[in-house]
């Protein structure tokens, strides 16, 4: 009897010490884990976009996260007509301009500005550019008050469907495509 009391208590506390080593390697773990997400963008279902580029021979850089179409309905849907969209996906996209330019015409100082978009189901589409670039949830607080610059830009439509947003420093300046848009901004 003592001897099975005493493989009883062993077996108890060899449990236990297993037990508590277990818990204190897994959470290890997963701090490390956590921490590899927040650093790691390749993660995020919408990787952050980082481009830069001169226009005119001017330096200009633009970032913002790449959503993909996934079989939805884009426009008038998942990025509603007649409503302000951040052009972009989480944060709020960002261009950054070392010099002065013209956009659309319109002169813009050098500076960071979020970018923002005014689709419609048909005409033209609003350009925006805001002083608050650095908005964390993008058209979530965006704020009209600090619109530096509102521009309209004529989408053209295409045949082929691009999966991923993509804002690329190109002729005739930045041009933004998704799914089976292309809206060319002129910038010099």
């Amino acid at each position: 009897m003592k001897r099975i009391v005493l493989i009883v208590l062993g077996a108890f506390l060899i449990s236990a010490g297993w037990s508590c080593s277990s818990k204190t390697d897994s959470s290890e773990e997963k701090v490390t884990v956590d921490e590899n997400q927040e650093s790691d963008e390749s993660d995020r279902p919408s990787p952050l976009e980082v481009k830069s580029g001169q226009i005119n021979g001017k330096e200009f850089k633009v970032q913002y996260g790449s959503p993909a179409v996934k079989d939805r309905t884009i426009w008038g849907d998942l990025v509603p007509y007649d409503v302000v969209w951040r052009t972009g996906a989480n944060e709020a996209t960002f261009v950054e301009l070392t010099q002065e330019m013209s956009i659309e015409g319109e002169t813009l100082a050098p500076g960071k500005y979020s970018l923002f978009t005014i689709p419609k189901s048909s005409g033209t589409w609003t350009v925006i550019f805001n002083s608050d670039w650095d908005l964390e949830h993008g058209h979530f607080q965006y704020d009209e008050k600090n619109d530096v610059l509102r521009v309209e830009v004529s989408p053209v439509w295409e045949s082929t469907i691009q999966e991923r947003l993509s804002i690329d420093i190109e002729d005739p300046g930045l041009v933004v495509r998704w799914e089976k848009l292309k809206l060319p901004i002129t910038i010099q």
